[in-house]
């Protein structure tokens, strides 16, 4: 019957005709006498029947004039079908959607360094002063950038001289932000640039401008790039049939979890489960239950810090290039006062769990809030699908750990 459906033009529009009348008779069959059930329903069997055995094109074409008859004696058409039933296809996707988030994959997106190098946030470079300023590319090039790369490019050259008077940031929609900076000529009103698809949040720090800045005409009032964090995939379902397990990249919410704002989604490389005992050595590396954990310990291979002997925080791989990017010389007080020093153990509650980003040395994590009811999980990370080529150029898809 498949393949029949494929080279038979009347085997199709005998199959359409079967499911529009059926689909019609379903819904009104509760308001129609027994025999108007009776012969729409011989009608409908009669040409599924034909269907099914590959009848000849006569008598499809008798079988289907008969279903037309009936159905046009006794079923009523709906008013604007065509819209009526695209209007359900949206609908029914729309569910499946739903559906598909709320058991199965959940879109999330990174927006802070917290996890590198594993997972990066937004990242953004001024380059207003930078020596070399015909270094941006294109438009093409530009946009090829934009959708592959999640590498944005904002600059705005001054008309003539003159000085900003004010900077406002926001979101127009879900994926589109917009910025405005107001500009006073000289001799002139005040006027307002436009930059698209800007960084949400903190624009004018990221972009080193703010009112007062003056300028020369022709001088880059903008210049900067963006590069968007990961957006993945978190699989809901695994941990329906299974605990999280050491080292696997969670998702979980805030709600409940005392010094973290309710409402929000976290990621974090799971360290500790209930019944471990935690402590950070004097070498800065994490201890799971007497056990040293560090680069060759499987799932952790990717995790660094930063330097300084009075900084407590579990370290894994750290090259000089991570060392001088990334350590803001952070105190132990102030990045795990649940660790003061190498003596202070943590015992995990049964049913909690213990969390550290990988970027040990710019993470808010356990370290600092302590564990958390394992039922917050809502899931592990999974697939990262955009950018497709990022930062290191591999992370997209299944790759990270």
């Amino acid at each position: 019957m498949t393949l029949n459906w494929f080279f038979s033009k009347e085997i199709r529009e005998a199959t359409d005709l079967v499911r529009q009348a059926d689909k019609l008779y379903r819904h009104q069959r509760d308001i129609l006498t027994p025999q108007a059930n009776a012969n729409i329903l011989k009608a409908i069997v009669e040409l599924k029947a034909a269907i099914k055995r590959g009848a000849t094109q006569n008598e499809l074409t008798d079988l289907g004039n008969a279903l037309n008859d009936a159905a046009g004696k006794w079923l009523r058409p709906y008013p604007a079908a065509g819209i009526r039933e695209n209007v359900e296809v949206i609908l029914v996707a729309i569910v499946i959607a739903m559906a598909v988030r709320t058991y199965f994959l959940q879109p999330f997106k990174i927006p802070t360094g917290s996890m590198q190098p594993t997972l990066f946030g937004v990242t953004a470079e001024n380059l207003r002063l930078a020596k070399s300023p015909d270094s941006f590319p294109g438009l093409p090039a530009r946009i090829y950038h934009a959708l592959v790369g999640g590498t944005f490019y904002h600059e705005l050259i001054a008309q003539n001289d003159g000085e900003i008077i004010g900077i406002t940031s926001g979101k127009v929609a879900r994926f589109i932000n917009k910025s405005i900076i107001r500009v006073r000529y000289s001799g002139g009103d005040a006027v307002d640039h436009t930059l698209w698809f800007t960084p949400e949040e903190k624009f004018s720090e990221r972009a080193g401008i703010g009112p007062g800045l003056r300028f020369k005409k022709g001088d880059p009032i903008v210049r900067m790039t963006e590069v968007a964090g990961d957006h993945l995939f978190v699989n809901r379902l695994t941990y329906n049939f299974r605990n999280p397990t050491l080292g696997e990249i969670i998702v979980f919410e805030t709600t409940g979890i005392p010094g973290l704002a309710g409402g929000q989604f976290y990621i974090k490389r799971l360290v500790g489960l209930g019944g471990d005992e935690l402590q950070i050595g004097a070498d800065r590396h994490l201890v799971r239950n007497g056990v040293r954990l560090d680069a060759n310990t499987e799932n952790f291979e990717m995790v660094y810090g930063g330097g300084g002997t009075k900084e407590w925080k579990f370290l894994g791989h750290l090259n000089e290039t991570h060392r001088t990017k990334f350590a803001p010389g952070l105190m132990a007080g102030q990045l795990a006062p649940l660790f003061p020093d190498e003596k202070a153990k943590y015992s995990i509650p049964a049913g909690f769990l213990m969390v550290m980003g990988d970027n040990t040395a710019n993470s808010y994590d356990s370290r600092a809030w302590g564990a958390f009811d394992e039922k917050k999980v809502i899931g592990k990370s999974a697939f990262v699908y955009w950018p497709i080529i990022n930062h290191d150029g591999h992370r997209w898809g299944w790759a990270h750990r």
